[in-house]
Order: C-alpha cells, then sequence, then structure tokens
C-alpha cells in the first residue's frame, strides 16, 4: 500500500510550456541557434535544461550551460509565472491529504524556483517536501533528486515501497526505477503517445482525475489522521 506520493512539477502539476518555450527561445537568440520545428522545443519540459540543450540542440557541454544560465535570467523574472496549474490538481491535491497520504515534489526545478511558483499557485500548503536541483550539491538529474525527497522523509529500505512517484516523462520513471519505487504515467502532460510504457511506468492515467481513480490511491487512510 503506498503512504507517499511524489509529484513532478512541470506537465504534472502546472502547465508550464508557454514560460519554458518563451525562455528556450530567449536562451536560442543569444546563442545564435535556431530549430527547423518549433514543436521540438516542448522536449525541454522535464529534464533537466542542460541536458536539453545538449540531445535537442545539439550544444556541447560549455554552450548549454551559458544556454541554461541565459534561460534562467528570463525565467526567473518572467518565465515561472508563464504557467498554470492543470484544472483539477489542487483537487487531487486535497482529496488525497484527506486520505492520509504523504505528498512531496521531486522536480528537476532549481528548489527555491519550484517553491516561489507552488507558493505563487497556493498549491505548496499540500506538501511535506518540495525538493528541487541543486547543482552546487549535484543535485541535477531526477534520480538525485528523488533521493533527496526520500532522504528528507527519512524513507529507507523496505518502506520504499509504499512510495509512488507521479510525473509525465519518461526521466520521472525512470528516476523512480532508479530508485526503488514505482511510477505512475500521466498523459495530460507533454509525454509522447507509448513513452511512458516504454520507461516501464507500472500506472498510467489520461486525465487529472484519474490519479484519485486509482485503487491502489482510493482506500489507503493513515491511522493518524482516523484518530
Amino acid at each position: 500500500m503506498f503512504k507517499y506520493i511524489l509529484f513532478d512539477l512541470d506537465g504534472t502539476l502546472t502547465d508550464s510550456s508557454k514560460g519554458i518555450i518563451n525562455c528556450v527561445k530567449y536562451a536560442m537568440d543569444a546563442a545564435g541557434v535556431t530549430i527547423e520545428n518549433d514543436d521540438d522545443l516542448f522536449e525541454f519540459i522535464g529534464p533537466p535544461l542542460t541536458d536539453g540543450f545538449m540531445t535537442i540542440l545539439g550544444m556541447n557541454r560549455e554552450e548549454a550551460e551559458r544556454a541554461t544560465t541565459k534561460f534562467r535570467e528570463r525565467y526567473n523574472v518572467t518565465g515561472l509565472f508563464e504557467n498554470e496549474p492543470y484544472e483539477g490538481i489542487k483537487e487531487v491535491l486535497e482529496t488525497l491529504s484527506e486520505r492520509g497520504f504523504a505528498l512531496a515534489v521531486a522536480t528537476s526545478k532549481p528548489e527555491e524556483t519550484a517553491k516561489r511558483i507552488l507558493e505563487h499557485f497556493e498549491l505548496a500548503k499540500y506538501f511535506d517536501e518540495i525538493v528541487g536541483s541543486s547543482v552546487e550539491e549535484n543535485r541535477n538529474t531526477k534520480q538525485a533528486v528523488i533521493e533527496e525527497v526520500l532522504k528528507r522523509l527519512n524513507i529507507i529500505g523496505e518502506e520504499k515501497q509504499s512510495v509512488l512517484m507521479t510525473g509525465d516523462r519518461r526521466h520521472d520513471v525512470i528516476g523512480a526505477h532508479a530508485c526503488g519505487i514505482k511510477a505512475l504515467g500521466v498523459y495530460y502532460g507533454f509525454a509522447k503517445e507509448g513513452e511512458l510504457e516504454e520507461a516501464g511506468a507500472e500506472y498510467i492515467v489520461n486525465e487529472v482525475k484519474g490519479i484519485l481513480e486509482l485503487e491502489e490511491l482510493k482506500l489507503l487512510l493513515n491511522k493518524q489522521k482516523q484518530l
């Protein structure tokens, strides 16, 4: 039975596509880089930014790091609020909290930025922990972020079986499995068709409300909540 549910941010809690794509274009303009198909820019939503600039735009690491800095120059002022929670996600978080689940955020976005976004949209109050990337601490992969969440929640050993990672991209599923936990893939975000199945997600839903319809999440009530 699950007791802890971790959530990705972009593409899972909020639709951040407008802000991310605008900031990627801002970084591309600064670097003098173009792309044939703008639809490919949606690939930036989910994975770490530096990896995206290398794999999607073919930059080397030094170029990608400069582009990431340029991206954040706009994002930290304007882009982070070109964003909105998915319809129904607040109700999902409220219901899961009422059922007794402990909720946390595990995002590749810088931690302080994630907190600003969640506080702005009044979602931060639902989470026991909000964990994001931190290059200085080498927490720059989804696996490393999830490991940090588990550490902060004091989850070790067999208790990992009670943790479910929820996200919209293969990186969320792969990161979860690398940490020894199961994954719920959501297709209302930015995953391509078949991406989540190929990555091996144990559970998949197509709509926000589908999260609450999973049998594994319907009945569990934390005993402390019942007292």
